[in-house]
C-alpha cells in the first residue's frame, strides 16, 4: 500500500565514478525512485568529508520535496551524517523521522581509542565529534529508531544522553 519510495542521496559527477550516480532520478519500479540531490562540489567526496555539505544537502532536498508538491509520510535515515539531514528535514518540513544508526559514533571513538589510534587522528579522520553530536540531535528528534539487536539498545545507545529505549525497536 505504499505510494513511493524516494532513496535520497547525493548527486555524484566523476569519471572515477559510474555515471548512473549523476543522473537526478532513477526510476528503478513504479514505487521506487534514487533521488540524487546536488551538493557541494561535483565529484566523490568520502563520507567522513561530507558534513560541511550536509545543511546544503538538506536544503536542496527540502526544495525537491516543496518543488514536487508532495511532501513524503515519513523520513527515514539511516547513519549519522544521514540523521543529521533527517532531522533537519523533519524540522523543516513537519514530517516525522525514523533512524536506523547501523554504527555509533561513540562506540567507534572508544574501539579506535583502545586500538591505540590518537585522538586527533580519530578527530581528524572521522570527524567524530561532528558525528555524535549528529547522533544526539537525531536521536532527540526520531519518533522511532530501529536497531539490529537488544544488544545495541542497551550497550551501545546507552552511551548517549538522549537514550530513549522506549522509542527503539529491534527489526533483527
Amino acid at each position: 500500500e505504499v505510494a513511493q519510495v524516494d532513496l535520497i542521496t547525493r548527486r555524484v559527477v566523476d569519471e572515477a565514478i559510474a555515471e548512473d550516480y549523476a543522473e537526478p532520478i532513477e526510476i528503478l519500479s513504479d514505487k521506487l525512485r534514487i533521488v540524487r540531490i546536488t551538493a557541494g562540489a561535483d565529484e566523490y567526496i568520502a563520507k567522513e568529508q561530507l558534513w560541511d555539505h550536509l545543511d546544503c544537502f538538506a536544503d536542496n532536498v527540502a526544495t525537491f520535496f516543496r518543488d514536487s508538491g508532495a511532501l513524503p509520510d515519513i523520513l527515514h535515515s539511516h547513519y549519522a551524517d544521514a540523521g543529521y539531514v533527517g532531522t533537519c528535514l523533519a524540522n523543516q518540513l513537519g514530517v516525522p523521522l525514523i533512524h536506523t544508526g547501523h554504527s555509533l559514533g561513540r562506540v567507534k571513538r572508544r574501539r579506535l581509542l583502545a586500538s591505540g589510534v590518537s585522538p586527533k587522528d580519530v578527530e581528524e579522520r572521522y570527524n567524530i565529534t561532528r558525528r555524535i553530536e549528529a547522533e544526539e540531535i537525531t536521536l532527540a528528534t526520531a519518533e522511532r529508531v530501529f536497531t539490529s539487536t537488544f544488544q545495541e539498545i542497551e550497550e551501545q545507545y546507552e552511551l548517549y544522553d538522549h537514550y530513549l529505549p522506549e522509542l527503539m525497536r529491534v527489526v533483527p
